[in-house]
């Protein structure tokens, strides 16, 4: 996985009446690898996670992830989801942070793998650390990345920025 002269693509940054997802469309097939970095927070209640699911090329996914909260680990196949973010019923202005690396995503002769690296907090009562494997069991360059919610919009300030990597 190389992280060299990484070049920003598209930004997304969630205006003041929320979004229900955060898409990246006509992706530039001019790089070898993306990176997509995101800080997300819904106005989800009554939970204090909310799973975030990838969509690429309008297709679903499939997804192992490995969560810790420091004194436990769990590990289960996820149906389309690869992580969980903060959500309102957690600490103010608190946002998960997730980093998705995609390999290869042009080529056309083979699925495409991911890798997510992300953590969600609440302060003093909870903070988890997940490790995601995922799979888009398609051969099609990947030319658009959508990211949804599960239990609410995600609030103003919740960003994401996506980048093309060229091993050279």
């Amino acid at each position: 996985m190389a992280t060299v002269n990484p070049t920003l693509i598209a930004t997304v940054v969630v205006g003041s009446g929320g979004a229900s997802s955060i898409n990246f469309t006509s992706i530039p097939q001019t790089y070898t690898d993306l990176k997509l970095v995101a800080s997300i927070r819904t106005t989800r209640t009554g939970s204090t996670q909310d799973a975030v699911a990838l969509s690429i090329n309008s297709g679903s996914t499939s997804e192992i992830l490995l969560q810790t909260d420091g004194s436990s680990a769990s590990s289960n196949t996820q149906g389309g989801y690869f992580g969980y973010v903060d959500t309102s019923s957690n600490t103010a202005n608190t946002f998960g942070n997730l980093e998705i690396y995609f390999p290869n995503y042009t080529n056309t002769t083979t699925y495409k793998s991911f890798s997510v690296d992300g953590v969600e907090e609440n302060n003093a009562t909870q903070s988890y650390i997940m490790l995601t494997s995922g799979l888009y069991s398609s051969t099609s360059a990947i030319t658009s990345i959508t990211i949804n919610g599960s239990g609410g919009n995600y609030v103003q300030y919740s960003t994401a920025y996506l980048y093309g990597i060229k091993n050279s």
